[in-house]
């Protein structure tokens, strides 16, 4: 897999077949090793890690229905009282960061309502804070750590 913008972490990472898998630590199981999911799984081990968020407050494929249909957040954070805090959208390194990965992410916000979007494709991450009152969004310059969003 394609170097990150990550510190070196280590992967359980197995092989069945011509496929292989990574271990997600948060749903406790091996899930198909793409582009977007070693994207993900650095992300985790950096929150977890580096920015100390409790991987217990933290959930990967969080299911959600926009404008009635059936969605799912790559990533939802939350806080101590299961209420979401971020949103944090993946793409696989070789995805351009544009203008539609905000909108999939905006669209999910809308149901959930959050104050932090991080979106990544590994290599650049973006994150901001949503100013409701404002109807803007604060781009900051690093990804907080987890008291620094309360």
């Amino acid at each position: 897999m394609a170097s990150l913008n990550f510190p070196a972490y280590s992967f359980k990472i197995k092989t069945e077949g011509n496929r292989k898998f990574i271990f997600d630590r948060l749903r406790k199981k091996y899930v198909s090793l793409q582009p977007e999911e070693w994207v993900r799984q650095h992300m985790i081990e950096f929150l977890i890690a580096e920015k100390h968020y409790p991987p217990t407050l933290i959930g990967n494929e969080i299911s959600l229905t926009c404008n009635s249909l059936q969605r799912r957040c790559d990533t939802v954070v939350y806080n101590n009282f299961g209420t979401p805090v971020m949103i944090i959208e993946y793409k696989a390194p070789m995805v351009e960061i544009t203008q539609q990965v905000f909108d999939q992410i905006s669209m999910y916000n809308r149901q959930l309502k959050v104050e932090y979007l991080l979106v990544s494709n590994g290599l650049k991450h973006y994150c901001c804070k949503v100013d409701f009152g404002e109807n803007k969004y604060i781009f900051l310059e690093n990804i907080p750590n987890y008291l620094e969003l309360f």
